[in-house]
């Protein structure tokens, strides 16, 4: 029996494909006509990082912006969540995402957030400006009130040191009740044993009288005056044997009155006009000033 011919080993195993020479081996081909694979090909994994971190970042944007002491921190996270939630918007239409609920929702946290942290910055500055607008008013009206006070300081001041200033004859009361009025001048004659006055000069006596306004007796601490010629300068105090000078001395009573007399040498040349100063208690009162011209 004729044993038959063994097959070409460069015959084709597989199904020929048309066209293609028959040395050549190619893939089997699917139901279509193309290639057929038998292994299926894996497909990509979905690109959902950016919507899901806009999420958190919007989340914590708006968190932030709730406290109105740190909306300067809300904007860049509610910012970023902006730009993340727009990216993953723009993946999720192309395919690339799945989690689009998540972009959106990130996309709108985040604009809330930018909004609240620019109300948040506004009341802010609004608040911030209302509280020196108040603190520099506060200032200005103190200012105003320390200004007004050293100025009736000042007006008070002038008024007391003008009321001290007087002309003789007119009174002036003391703090503790004491009436005081020194009258006008009037000439003296010293006798030829008077002490304090030169030959030449002219002598004048000061009358000052003390009343006593008040419901308690009051101590006369200084009751000499100090007199002061057209010049400025310091009358000698004259004394002599006559009897007719008196100092006052101890307390005035209630409703009664202290008259003290007091003789003064003054230069010729300055005799026109003097000024008396005195203070029943010159540690505790400034002295008054009467002036005048003399006869």
């Amino acid at each position: 029996m004729p044993i038959p011919d063994s097959p070409d080993d460069s015959a084709p195993t597989g199904r020929q494909a048309p066209g293609q020479d028959q040395g050549v081996w190619a893939p089997p081909s699917g139901p279509g006509g193309g290639p057929y694979w038998p292994y299926p090909m894996q497909a990509p994994q979905p690109r959902n990082g950016m919507g899901t971190a806009a999420l958190i970042l919007g989340l914590v944007g708006v968190v932030l912006g709730l406290f109105i002491i740190l909306f300067w921190l809300s904007w860049l996270p509610a910012l970023l969540a902006v730009a993340f939630g727009a990216i993953g918007l723009r993946h999720a239409r192309k395919g690339l995402a799945t989690n689009k609920a998540l972009a959106v929702s990130g996309l709108a946290l985040g604009v809330v957030g930018l909004l609240i942290a620019a109300c948040s910055a506004v009341f802010t500055v609004v608040t911030v400006q209302h509280v020196v607008d108040d603190s520099r008013a506060k200032v200005k009206k103190e200012a105003e009130k320390v200004r007004k006070e050293a100025q009736e300081a000042r007006e008070s001041a002038a008024a007391a040191e003008k009321a001290r200033h007087l002309s003789f004859g007119e009174p002036y009361t003391f703090g503790d009740g004491l009436k005081v009025t020194v009258s006008e001048p009037t000439p003296f004659s010293p006798d030829a044993f008077a002490h304090g006055h030169a030959k030449g000069n002219k002598a004048v006596q000061v009358t000052v009288t003390v009343v006593n306004q008040g419901t308690r007796r009051v101590a006369v601490e200084t009751g000499l005056p100090e007199v002061n010629d057209a010049d400025g300068a310091s009358a000698e105090l004259v004394i002599d044997g006559s009897g007719r000078q008196k100092v006052i001395t101890g307390y005035v009573l209630p409703g009664r009155k202290a008259v003290g007399r007091y003789a003064f040498s003054l230069p010729p040349g300055a005799a026109d006009r003097i000024e008396v100063e005195f203070s029943p208690d010159a540690a505790r009162w400034e002295d008054s000033y009467w002036s005048g011209p003399t006869r």
